[in-house]
């Protein structure tokens, strides 16, 4: 629980304090993807542009009614693709917190 003392302008932390730092959970994610994979074979690469076929089928998602800013948190927090976040948001009535749950659960 965080309160503000009304005089001071100073906060009150009861528990642990934590800071979500998007930009270092972005870095870490994008570092990820450097590291040598001790079993590639052509039928994994094979597999993965599979993969990227069926993502970039499902770019072209309507987007009406769901604010782009919802998206990008959703798509921030679950690392998934932004059509995934656009489906998700819609089919929890775009709540994001349910539509994160969705995607990481």
């Amino acid at each position: 629980d965080v309160y503000k003392s009304e005089g001071a302008g100073t906060y009150i932390v009861f528990g642990e304090a934590k800071i979500e730092d998007l930009s270092a959970q972005a870095q870490m994610q994008a570092a990820e993807q450097f590291k040598p994979q001790p079993e590639a074979s052509i039928t994994a690469e094979s597999k993965d542009v599979a993969v990227v076929d069926e993502e970039s089928e499902d770019d072209e998602v309507d987007e009406s009614g769901v604010e782009a800013k919802d998206i990008e948190l959703v798509v921030a927090q679950a690392s998934v693709s932004r059509a995934k976040a656009v489906k998700a948001l819609k089919n929890n009535a775009n709540d994001i917190v349910n539509a994160i749950m969705e995607l990481t659960m």
